[in-house]
């Protein structure tokens, strides 16, 4: 049975470091954003495959393994907090000449105990165990990360191929009426009443569609592919026979305040773990530069026969102070060194907060101006849709070329195109925001791989 792992960011304050934030961003929503974000689409094929990508996509179920292996070392990091005991049995044969020349044989038994504790006088042993804590609270941050970006990945290229689906619908539309079109101006040029360049021109226009059919053809198995290796599939076209539409965006959620974003964000808290960790190892190299004193005591019995094995023992309680004399400097840069980590770390986690609260405010941004080009390229296909059914019906009455009437249906059925392409755009908009704001939830610790 497979372990449930909380992965959302423990409530711990943080601070914001070395930036200034500002009180709130520059524009929000009333409602809150769910831990499993993806579901405020309301898609259920998305809910379905962002589960099954979090529980088989290879990539993440490694970054579990990495939590297990930092979660493990912090328990050997601590292991010498606590006395170690060990013991030791042994059995000798010994055969030598007696007096009358014969060989005699004797059997020696004994066993042991050992024990041993180093006297954390100066804190280093706990403070190599609590950075190793430190780095398995990271490492539990980063699968909350590669989960956002996991299920952010899946949700982008489901909606890139529902827009391949839809292209190719349009790009066929189009395709039928620009056939259409031609045997409209076939028929013509057969009554003499236009010359054969605008036949050819309408031919050429109905290849260049069914080469863009092509093209988006290929998109639509490759994308495939691509959830496929999300999902932890073999790449193949699993959903051929599936329509899936492009989701409504809504309004905005709320964007809380950049001071709770830096508490929740797994790569924020990440960076501040690291600065934690960074401080404990100073606090090590600083109490390596002391001795170090331990206490050993053994407990040994012997005799020739088992039965008397625990009747006599012999025991001894060993003190030990070993420290530096001369290291040439050693152990002054070790302290050195690691104040620089420290310093990387609050830099690292300096710029781990600004990233965030750019990536909500351009998330934010980018979905204001989004919402405006859509509404631009609507208008543009309105009028773009006028044009060419005039210019086709003064071309049809003589009043134009028919240059013209190619000119206003290739612009209109771009401007379709484009206004789908435009709104599977604002619909990535969206993730990116949901993305950025995004904290952890609880998800279930995969079992471990092992070979077959």
């Amino acid at each position: 049975m497979a372990a449930v792992c909380g992965c959302q960011p423990a409530e711990k304050e943080i601070p914001p470091g070395l930036v200034d934030l500002p009180e709130t961003f520059s524009d929000s929503g009333p409602d809150a954003l769910e831990d499993r974000w993806w579901l405020l689409f309301a898609d259920p094929q998305l809910d379905a495959l962002i589960k099954e990508a979090l529980g088989n996509n290879f990539s993440i179920r490694s970054t579990w393994d990495r939590l297990r292996q930092a979660e493990q070392t912090a328990v050997k990091a601590g292991a010498p907090l606590l006395p170690g005991l060990g013991y030791e049995a042994d059995a000798r044969r010994t055969r030598r000449l007696d007096t009358a020349g014969e060989h005699a044989y004797g059997t020696t038994y004994s066993a042991g105990l050992a024990a041993s504790y180093e006297l954390d006088l100066w804190g280093r042993v706990r403070s190599v165990q609590q950075a190793a804590a430190l780095d398995a609270e990271a490492a539990r941050e980063n699968v909350a990360a590669a989960a956002i970006t996991l299920s952010a990945a899946a949700a982008r290229t489901w909606y890139q191929l529902a827009e391949a689906r839809l292209q190719q619908d349009v790009i066929s539309r189009q395709i039928e009426t620009n056939q259409k079109v031609l045997e409209i101006i076939t028929l013509q040029f057969r009554k003499g009443q236009v010359g054969a360049s605008d036949v050819l021109r309408q031919r050429q226009l109905v290849e260049s569609s069914r080469a863009q059919l092509i093209q988006t053809s290929e998109t639509l198995v490759l994308l495939q592919h691509q959830l496929s290796i999300l999902l932890g599939r073999a790449p193949g076209t699993y959903w051929s026979d599936s329509s899936p539409a492009l989701a409504e965006v809504g309004a905005l959620p709320d964007t809380g305040a950049p001071s709770t974003l830096i508490r929740k964000r797994p790569d924020v808290v990440r960076a501040y773990r690291a600065i934690e960790a960074a401080d404990k190892r100073v606090a090590a190299a600083v109490a390596d530069q002391y001795p170090r004193i331990s206490i050993a005591a053994t407990a040994e019995t012997s005799a020739v026969r088992t039965s008397d094995l625990f009747d006599d023992w012999a025991a001894n309680l060993i003190g030990n102070a070993v420290g530096p004399l001369f290291d040439a400097g050693l152990r002054k840069a070790e302290v050195e060194r690691t104040r620089a980590v420290v310093s990387e770390s609050v830099n690292t986690y300096g710029q781990a907060v600004l990233q965030a609260v750019r990536e909500v405010e351009d998330a934010v941004q980018q979905e204001a101006h989004q919402r405006e080009y859509i509404a631009s390229l609507g208008r543009q296909l309105v009028l773009a849709r006028q044009v060419y059914e005039r210019t086709r019906h003064r071309y049809l009455g003589g009043q134009l070329d028919y240059l013209r009437v190619l000119e206003s249906l290739i612009s209109q059925q771009s401007l379709e195109r484009n206004e789908l392409a435009a709104r599977r755009v604002l619909v990535e908009r969206r993730i990116d925001l949901c993305r950025s704001l995004a904290g952890g939830w609880e998800m279930e610790r995969p079992e471990m791989a092992e070979l077959r």
